[in-house]
C-alpha cells in the first residue's frame, strides 16, 4: 500500500486529530458511513456526491463484526482492511476510520460533522443518526443517485438457483 493511500486510513484517535487541523485550515467536514463490502458504482456516486458538498470527506466503514450483525451471516465479503484501502484510493475521499459501532453516533460527537451524507434510501427524516448530527450542530444531507445498486442483490445474482 502506498504511503499516500495509507495515510488517508486513520484511527479514532488520528481523526479527531486530522479533523481539528481541518477546522483549523477553515474546511468544512462532511461524513459518509457504510459497510461498502463490495464497492459498486452506487458507492462512487453517493461518496462523489458527499465530496461534492465541499470541504473534506471522511467515510467510515463498519467493521467486520458490524457488517456480520446487520447483513448476516457470509458478509462481509471482503475484510475491514481491504474496504478501507479501497475507499482510500479514490480521489473524493479524505480519511477513513473504520468503527465497530452498528451506528455512526460516536463518531458524530468525536468529530461534529458539518454534514452527515447518506444516500438516497434514506430521507432527512429516516437518518438513524440524524438526532445527533442535530444536537452537534450539523446537518443531514441526502446524496447519490437513487438507490439501485445493491451489495446484497450482487451477491444473490452471482450466487445463482440453489441446489437442493
Amino acid at each position: 500500500m502506498s504511503t499516500s493511500l495509507h495515510s488517508k486510513i486513520v484511527s479514532r484517535e488520528q481523526l479527531r486529530e486530522r479533523v481539528a487541523a481541518w477546522r483549523r485550515a477553515g474546511d468544512r467536514v462532511t461524513l459518509a458511513n457504510g459497510c461498502f463490502d463490495l464497492l459498486h458504482v452506487g458507492h462512487v456516486r453517493y461518496l462523489h456526491a458527499a465530496h461534492e458538498l465541499g470541504g473534506k470527506l471522511i467515510v467510515a466503514v463498519n467493521a467486520d463484526t458490524s457488517v456480520r450483525t446487520l447483513k448476516g451471516e457470509g458478509r462481509p465479503v471482503m475484510p475491514a482492511e481491504e474496504r478501507a484501502e479501497i475507499l482510500a484510493s479514490l480521489a473524493d475521499v479524505d480519511a477513513v476510520v473504520v468503527f465497530p459501532e452498528e451506528d455512526v453516533r460516536a463518531i458524530i460527537r468525536e468529530i461534529r460533522p458539518d454534514f452527515h451524507a447518506k444516500g438516497t434510501d434514506y430521507t432527512a427524516e429516516s437518518v438513524p443518526e440524524r438526532d445527533e448530527v442535530e444536537a452537534c450542530g450539523g446537518r443531514v444531507v441526502i446524496v447519490g443517485d437513487p438507490k439501485n445498486h445493491s451489495a446484497t442483490q450482487i451477491i444473490r445474482s452471482r450466487r445463482g438457483p440453489r441446489k437442493s
